[in-house]
């Protein structure tokens, strides 16, 4: 659960900020789901409930983007136990300052025309709502409620946090 001082995006983007790759997923024009991992370009908390990603203009992204909006973004973190699903609309934005601002060494090695690579695309989502997972209790914590809960016969409880947090 949120704090009174902490916004949801503020507690998404925590529990995000050190996943480097989402998995995208979007519906084909066959009705298919497909996932693609990408990795998230926001720089900052602040930018609200938009995440920022570089794709091919070429891609069977882009080509599922432009005909069916509606995406799902999955971030794990196994270690840490933390696990994010983001509903959203997708859309291409063309914004040569934004990619600018975005742009790092990294993304150099996919597009190597730089922030002017005309193969370089600029994708938003905008989310509408998410769903989390934080574990916050240790390894040995959960090993015994698992125990116990295999002793008993009752499902484990207060394994992780969890809330749906609308923001679109």
């Amino acid at each position: 659960m949120t704090s009174s001082s902490t916004t949801p995006e503020q507690t998404l983007w925590k529990l995000i900020r050190d996943i480097r790759f989402g998995m995208l997923t979007t519906q084909a024009e066959s009705g298919d789901l497909r996932s693609h991992p990408l990795t998230t370009q926001n720089r900052k908390e602040d930018e609200g409930s938009i995440i920022w990603f570089f794709v091919s203009a070429r891609s069977e992204t882009v080509k599922d983007v432009l005909a069916r909006h509606k995406v799902n973004l999955a971030y794990a973190s196994p270690e840490d136990d933390r696990y994010v699903s983001i509903s959203g609309r997708a859309r291409l934005v063309s914004d040569q300052q934004k990619k600018q601002e975005l742009w790092s060494t990294a993304s150099q090695a996919w597009f190597p025309g730089g922030v002017t690579d005309p193969d370089l695309a600029l994708l938003a989502v905008d989310i509408s709502q998410a769903e989390y997972w934080d574990v916050k209790s240790s390894k040995m914590v959960q090993l015994l409620k698992m125990a116990q809960a295999a002793i008993t016969g009752k499902p484990p409880t207060h394994m992780a946090e969890h809330e749906k947090v609308q923001l679109g």
